[in-house]
């Protein structure tokens, strides 16, 4: 492992592993963006890793670029971390998108540096733009008119074959011609053509050239060939001087509102040997180890993790912690690495509503979870719940109530033979329809019920000691419904808030399309939806079987993770 502090902007502490720096003429010069601010986008595993791959391709030199601050000079542009120089100056802009909510800020920070908004505009003086990330894999439609081109699937596979078709001595349109022959997974918007019904809806989206009808993602199907951890630990993110790991990717639970469980099919995990050679790298560096993925609880070698740091001065910290899922070790793990906080999440507060959902836990469960938590000496505890849920009723939001009682009264029992009390964050989120998941055809509550939801919950838990309440803001999840799930109109929503300076209010009302048809319309079984053409491997009538099994309330078992032909990746896989 090679360690060492990098060149850097002054005003952030790095400490830069195993990267290798390059700043030659010869070499390919891309920007890696992330749509946000630093502290957000260097909180991003996934944005490490991108960095640190390109960085170690022969003859690319990766700089880092983030969503100025408020503070920045108005003239200043988008210019880079390590070098300072202008993000227009590079051969490639690489945005790197995990949330649909930086869709505003991507064209923010194409305006900012000079670019052209939509592809069509630029010209040989441009960089490509391309843009990757799990929101890129769901839907890159409401982004198609800003992005020369996309890459739907796993970078480790994807940006070797990517660097190796970039060529300055050819048009854009023959350069990406090229790249949609050679990189599976490549999605170039202009070479398709989408159509619209009277009512608005899809009715055909067609290849305009010799190109593939479908898009399919690639996938790294060892994980255990790779190692996916931080390439640069600073404080100043999210994970203050964290080194993260991850675990695994996908989730076997098939929770039917949550696209990573089936995005990312199949769940994979990396080997414990792996895991404990980056943990060797990490600790040369820090004592705080973030162990990060969808289901970091079900890490099948948790008992390897914990037998291999008993007695080493390591802190481990988890991304996700599921209800059925804490073994005696981890609790033991996290009282070690002195935490003091614990997720649990729920998602919905009766019985009825998680089987809808497809949780596949129970009450008893989450109360002898908050028990355990509290016993092994974890004192404050968070608490996830979604509001606006399929078939949800207000007796279900009532629920949500009553089940943090019940777990304030499981926590108060065991904290008073601790004989310390903790505090208990209940955060309540809108539920927004996603794509590739059974309730991608769901219509979304609107901001008047979101907000009648949140009054209810706020108000039968304020005058419950030691509980405190967060509820997101229901216009944001609104807006980012209209993403979600929006088609190549919504890019003139994007455009018209850019012009607006990010005026939501000013450009929801002025805008000719109407949002709701994208956020609160539920879509029939057969419509024609704007993420189709990406084939994740997971078969759409598995999805029309989930959504129907939803609304009789029955579960399914989750994933075998071995071959089957159940949901249609294995089979497809082959």
């Amino acid at each position: 492992m090679v360690s060492k502090t990098g060149k850097s902007n002054k005003r952030y502490a790095e400490s830069e592993i195993g990267t290798i720096r390059k700043d030659c003429r010869e070499c390919i010069r891309i920007a890696l963006v992330y749509p946000n601010k630093y502290q957000v986008g260097m909180s991003s595993l996934g944005f490490q890793t991108v960095y640190h791959l390109l960085n170690n391709i022969e003859d690319v030199a990766c700089e880092r670029s983030f969503l100025p601050d408020e503070t920045s000079s108005p003239g200043a542009g988008i210019t880079t971390i390590e070098s300072g120089r202008p993000i227009s100056d590079f051969d490639v802009i690489a945005f790197s998108i995990s949330f649909e909510n930086d869709y505003p800020n991507l064209l923010t920070i194409l305006y900012k540096a000079g670019i052209p908004l939509h592809s069509g505009d630029r010209g040989i003086p441009h960089p490509l733009v391309v843009a990757g990330g799990v929101a890129c894999f769901l839907n890159p439609e409401p982004i198609s008119s800003f992005i020369d081109c996309f890459l739907i699937g796993e970078a480790e596979l994807m940006l070797p074959k990517f660097i190796d078709c970039l060529d300055n001595n050819i048009s854009r349109r023959s350069l990406l011609k090229n790249i949609v022959r050679k990189v599976p997974g490549t999605y170039v918007p202009a070479f398709y053509e989408t159509t619209y019904n009277k009512d608005g809806t899809i009715c055909s989206f067609e290849p305009l050239l010799d190109v593939p009808d479908n898009i399919r993602r690639t996938y790294l199907e060892d994980l255990s060939r790779v190692s996916t951890r931080s390439s640069i630990i600073t404080p100043h993110t999210t994970f203050d001087n964290t080194f993260l790991i991850e675990t695994g990717r996908g989730c076997p639970h098939g929770c039917r509102f949550c696209s990573a469980g089936y995005v990312y099919r199949p769940p994979r995990f990396r080997s414990f040997p792996v895991i404990a050679k980056c943990l060797d790298q990490g600790v040369l560096l820090t004592d705080k180890i973030g162990l990060v993925g969808a289901a970091v609880s079900d890490f099948p070698s948790i008992k390897e993790l914990y037998d291999y740091v008993n007695n080493k001065d390591i802190r481990i910290s988890f991304s996700s912690l599921r209800a059925d899922s804490l073994c005696p070790e981890l609790i033991s793990l996290l009282r070690r690495s002195k935490v003091k906080t614990a997720t649990i999440a729920p998602d919905a507060g009766s019985e009825r509503m998680r089987k809808v959902i497809n949780k596949g836990i129970t009450e008893e469960e989450i109360l002898n979870a908050a028990e355990a938590l509290v016993a092994g000496g974890i004192p404050n505890l968070k608490l996830y719940f979604m509001i606006g849920l399929p078939t949800e009723t207000m007796d279900d939001v009532e629920a949500v109530i009553e089940l943090c009682k019940k777990i304030k009264h499981q926590f108060l029992e065991s904290s008073r033979i601790k004989k310390r009390i903790g505090g208990i964050t209940v955060t309540v989120n809108s539920f927004v329809p996603k794509p590739f998941t059974p309730f991608q055809w769901v219509a979304m509550d609107d901001e008047r019920t979101l907000k009648k939801k949140i009054k209810m919950i706020k108000d039968g838990l304020k005058r419950v000691a030691n509980v405190r309440v967060h509820a997101d803001i229901p216009r944001w999840a609104y807006i980012q419904a209209i993403f979600s799930r929006g088609d190549r109109k919504v890019s003139e929503i994007l455009t018209l808030a850019n012009k607006n300076h990010g005026n939501w209010a000013q450009t929801l009302k002025e805008t000719p399309i109407n949002p709701d048809f994208y956020a609160l319309r539920e879509r029939s079984l057969d419509e024609l939806l704007p993420w189709d053409f990406i084939d994740h491997g997971v078969r759409k009538s598995f999805l029309k079987q989930e959504y129907k099994k939803a609304l009789d309330g029955k579960e399914t078992a989750p994933c075998p993770m071995k071959s089957c032909n159940v949901c249609g990746v294995c089979k497809k896989e082959g």
